[in-house]
């Protein structure tokens, strides 16, 4: 029997659903489910998925002993342009930051070019003199008298938050601090981004930039924190709430509220947590996690365990797939693409007669037509409905009736007219599609890190991930496929596995050949004891763990290398490791290091985490037996092009060592894996599905 004392609870609030998933203290998932994400209050969604699972556990919430939350709405926020009115306030001088951004056309043959919504218009930027230089020295006192003047400003402005972004503020925040407590003194209930709080690096838009973004989300964030701890505080809930963050970590409510910006796509940072823990549990040494939930498709790289990671990334570009025409966010994230293509992802003809699918979505209001909830596009979910790959009665535990004749009349009105094809043809075309743009995206994302996809196995969850996984890997040219327990909530699941955990960036400039190291190790104890403090408010227990990095060019480059650092204080002796490292790691990326060239170094990292839980290892299954299916269903191949007999099992009866060829339908309550015709699954310890594809099958 489980011991439902110690239970944690994990929420994750997708733009179409909201997932929730109990498990006891062990580890063991006890239920999970999906509820209709909420867009008005998304309180209400995850407060209905929660009591779902805890009323059909008999689990009460005093039994709960950790919650972690994990949510879009930032992201949302930010792109739906949501957020509070906002003022920056830069040195004198340097009013114009934003307009000039990096001095370039992100399109240069584009005539009319839409430059990217940075949010606050000149009108709204203001300046107060004082200067700090590279060093952190004061080149000129802050000038305090001119406060009085800047609040009226900000008042005539009706700014609600404020972006203070000061020149080299990392190397000395001195005059950001006094700033802030000269407005508060007599604005006391003003919202205030410090960029040295928010990203300490050099590189004053990306930082001003950061810092907007987080000054434009925090009185919404803040709000809706509190609202999501007192609704739960006010079912019974004891235990303190810990927020999932872009970087793969976990955070207290407090550092949420005043850090809003880490936890911009920290859902789909989950999933990539639980792919890396499961290539830990497998030995895959190379993966890509393949994560498709109702609006969007997530893809990741993760090598030896550890997901690819960035400190930069771009929020609502002005051309959805251009560099460089987004608002530039810079703080450490796990790094995944992210492309408009989920089972709500809407297909329509353009003007070229060309079928296209997304980015738009139809959402959880009014979702796909075949929900039967008001939708009459078609979507990517209607046209797996018409092919066959849905079997409505076992649809969503049975709580969303599925209408086959609505996708039907979707299809055949949507795209069926314009391209002369019946609804049964369009729907096969919009598979095609939307399984081609994500192996694309798939393949564009490994070109541009230097590997490959052909090697890798893909670990596919979310509501629609197991369902598209053999139509993409096939066209990525990917051989092996894994699917999870649990996969339709598997980014909920990866929460429960995070460690609680935070990263500090900041710029100090140096060169390898003359380090302070004095001054870079008492520069690195700070930074571990600004992290240490924020962790242990999230894990007052155990032993923390500490990863030091350093970010090392050659003297002239504009962009860095990353290196592992020893966790210790530096001495002379790590010098030439140092140097033999990062020659070896730019050899790796660009075939040959450059001789008697002098390496700098621009910013330092330290991340402190609590210790993960332990990995779970499972014994291979003994005897191999063939699984009888328990029913037919007639489905579109996609392999031939025609109407196939495809076997139909309940995922719940396999059991370890279980057999069987395409194409075949796994069905669990929250999503269906497809096994194409030219794949074949077998279950292993684990109860995880491989699906291995056939080559010969395939011609």
């Amino acid at each position: 029997m489980h011991n439902k004392n110690g239970s944690r609870l994990a929420v994750d609030i997708g733009g179409t659903f909201t997932d929730t998933v109990l498990v006891d203290g062990q580890g063991h998932i006890l239920a999970t489910t999906k509820t209709p994400t909420t867009p008005e209050n998304p309180t209400l969604g995850a407060l209905a998925g929660a009591k779902h699972v805890l009323v059909e556990t008999g689990t009460d919430w005093s039994q709960i002993g950790g919650f972690i939350h994990g949510t879009t709405l930032a992201t949302n926020a930010l792109i739906e342009r949501r957020g509070a009115v906002v003022a920056t306030v830069t040195s004198e001088g340097f009013r114009d930051i934003l307009e000039i951004a990096y001095e370039r056309r992100y399109n240069q043959y584009e005539i009319n070019l839409v430059k990217p919504d940075l949010i606050v218009p000149r009108s709204r930027a203001f300046t107060i003199g004082g200067r700090m230089d590279a060093r952190g020295q004061v080149l000129q006192p802050l000038d305090e008298e001119a406060v009085a003047g800047l609040t009226g400003e900000l008042v005539a402005c009706g700014a609600q938050a404020i972006a203070i972004c000061l020149m080299h503020a990392y190397a000395n925040p001195a005059h950001e601090l006094r700033l802030r407590d000269c407005l508060l003194a007599t604005m006391p209930d003003l919202v205030i981004s410090l960029s040295q709080e928010v990203s300490p690096e050099a590189r004053e838009f990306d930082r001003l930039s950061t810092t907007i973004a987080n000054a434009y989300i925090q009185p919404q964030m803040a709000r809706y924190l509190t609202d999501f701890q007192a609704r739960f505080s006010d079912e019974g809930l004891k235990c303190p709430i810990l927020m999932m963050t872009a970087g793969g970590g976990m955070t207290t409510m407090q550092t949420a509220a005043r850090l809003p910006i880490r936890l911009v796509e920290s859902g789909p940072a989950g999933g990539a947590i639980l792919a890396a823990r499961i290539a830990a549990e497998t030995g895959a040494r190379e993966v890509l996690s393949f994560d498709m939930g109702g609006t969007t498709a997530k893809l990741c790289l993760i090598d030896q365990y550890r997901p690819q990671t960035a400190r930069k990334f771009e929020i609502a570009r002005a051309a959805r797939f251009i560099k460089g025409s987004g608002m530039p966010v810079r703080i450490p994230v796990i790094e995944m693409i992210e492309i408009g293509a989920g089972g709500g992802s809407i297909a329509h003809v353009d003007r070229l007669g060309r079928l296209r699918v997304g980015p738009e979505s139809a959402g959880s209001e009014p979702g796909p037509a075949a929900f039967a909830k008001g939708g009459t596009e078609p979507t990517v979910t209607d046209a797996d409905v018409m092919q066959g790959l849905i079997e409505p009665g076992r649809f969503a535990e049975g709580r969303l009736g599925i209408d086959i004749e609505a996708a039907e009349t979707a299809l055949a009105s949507g795209v069926g007219q314009a391209l002369e094809l019946n609804s049964a043809q369009a729907a096969h075309g919009v598979s095609e599609i939307v399984d081609e743009n994500m192996a694309a995206a798939g393949r564009m994302h490994a070109v541009e890190s230097g590997k490959d996809l052909g090697t890798r196995l893909m670990i596919a969850f979310g509501g629609n991930g197991p369902l598209h996984a053999t139509r993409m890997a096939r066209r990525a040219h990917v051989d092996r496929i894994l699917i999870p327990r649990d996969p339709g909530v598997g980014s909920a699941v990866g929460f429960l596995f995070a460690p609680v955990s935070f990263e500090i960036i900041r710029s100090r400039y140096g060169t390898l050949e003359a380090l302070d190291l004095d001054g870079l190790n008492a520069f690195f104890n700070a930074m571990i004891g600004e992290a240490e403090a924020v962790v242990k408010a999230g894990a007052p227990e155990g032993r923390l763990t500490r990863r030091r990095r350093a970010f090392m060019r050659y003297h002239g480059q504009g962009h860095e290398i990353e290196i592992t650092l020893p966790d210790r204080a530096l001495e002379d002796t790590d010098i030439p490791a140092l140097r033999r490292t990062f020659e070896e790691e730019y050899s790796r990326q660009f075939s040959r290091a450059v001789p008697g060239m002098t390496i700098e170094i621009l910013n330092w990292a330290l991340e402190v985490s609590s210790e993960p839980p332990a990995l779970e290892h499972y014994p291979e299954p003994r005897a191999k037996s063939p699984a009888r299916p328990d029913g037919r269903r007639r489905i579109l191949c996609d392999v031939a092009g025609e109407w196939r007999d495809a076997g139909t099992h309940d995922r719940g009866a396999l059991r370890p060592g279980d057999y069987l060829d395409g194409p075949a339908l796994i069905i669990e309550p929250q999503t269906t894996t497809f096994v194409s015709a030219d794949f074949s699954a077998h279950i292993d310890g684990g109860s995880n599905i491989w699906l291995t594809r056939n080559r010969e099958a395939a011609q």
